[in-house]
């Protein structure tokens, strides 16, 4: 699949959406190219049976792997797989290895599936209780109740905000150890890594630092990933500036992005139409050299899906 090539844009669907009702890989693809998808993302929930069925459905031709969502599959020991068991940025040195131990696995499992990228959740700040700042979390819920303006909210931000300031730095270099071990191989096996936006103040990298951290690696190789959901709710909250302009920034060195909407301050991963987003301003992704994946939850109607799908492709471009 080429989507700098292609006269319409085309469009993948995370299998997180329904692997968990599937119990073969291959009733889980049939079921998204009947919604008119071109092609899958091979989702962090995947099990190792449901992975061996898709890489003989790939082997027969007929079936087009976009992108893979470390860890994938999921690993035997994490039920229902989860992208943060392991994290590339983690202080933790044997948290550290593993993430970088799965990443490596998931790059042979993308190379078998004739992928086009890897996209990775490199880490989050952990906070040890002597410096601590209010969480993520704890900040959705003071917005949520009494709004992003409360003087209360301004207060704990800030100080979260100067906690990561004080932190941000010891996790990007154990960030870049990690890369030094993987970027070699995923630029041999000629896939993109892709460091994806999360919807925290703890996530690194930042906007910022993911675009100093690509400058210094080669740049078919280490990539942005940007998740449209993840970017709104960030733009909420105050941990970034405006979400569609920061994107467009970024879009030089993104490789792919993530589409849902978000209702209200932070629920996110809804079919797009279903919440906030103005996706006329993300146009620009509709003719770009970009992976294109929507990531709803899996609750969503299928019908719900293709409407969106079909309303998307004539808002970007597809007609």
């Amino acid at each position: 699949m080429s989507n700098a090539q292609s006269k319409a844009p085309t469009f993948s669907l995370s299998t997180n959406w329904n692997s968990a009702r599937h119990a073969s890989g291959e009733a889980m693809v049939d079921e998204i190219l009947r919604l008119g998808f071109d092609a899958v993302e091979l989702g962090y929930q995947l099990a190792e049976s449901q992975g061996e069925d898709v890489l003989r459905r790939v082997r027969q031709g007929g079936l087009v792997v976009s992108s893979v969502h470390a860890f994938c599959p999921a690993p035997p020991h994490v039920a229902g797989g989860h992208p943060e068991i392991y994290l590339a940025a983690s202080l933790d040195e044997d948290d550290r290895v593993m993430a970088v131990l799965l990443a490596g696995k998931t790059l042979e499992f993308a190379q078998q599936a004739g992928a086009q990228a890897v996209v990775l959740h490199a880490g989050r700040i952990r906070q040890g209780w002597w410096r601590r700042g209010p969480d993520s979390e704890s900040l959705i819920s003071l917005a949520s109740d009494a709004g992003t303006e409360d003087p209360r909210f301004q207060k704990q931000t800030a100080r979260a905000l100067r906690v990561r300031e004080r932190q941000a730095g010891k996790h990007l270099e154990a960030l870049r150890r990690s890369l030094d071990r993987l970027v070699p191989r995923f630029e041999k096996a000629g896939v993109a890594l892709c460091l994806e936006n999360l919807p925290s103040w703890e996530a690194v990298p930042s906007e910022a630092e993911i675009a100093r951290l690509v400058a210094d690696y080669p740049a078919s190789t280490l990539a942005h990933w940007h998740d449209l959901g993840h970017g709104q709710v960030r733009q909420h909250l105050g941990w970034s500036t405006d979400h569609a302009v920061v994107a467009a920034n970024l879009l030089p060195i993104t490789r792919g992005i993530h589409i849902h909407d978000v209702r209200g301050l932070s629920d996110d991963h809804r079919v797009p139409g279903a919440g906030v987003i103005d996706f006329t301003r993300f146009a620009f992704y509709g003719t770009a050299a970009v992976i294109r994946v929507f990531e709803p939850l899996p609750g969503t109607p299928a019908a719900a899906l293709a409407a969106a799908l079909a309303r998307l492709r004539q808002t970007w471009g597809g007609g």
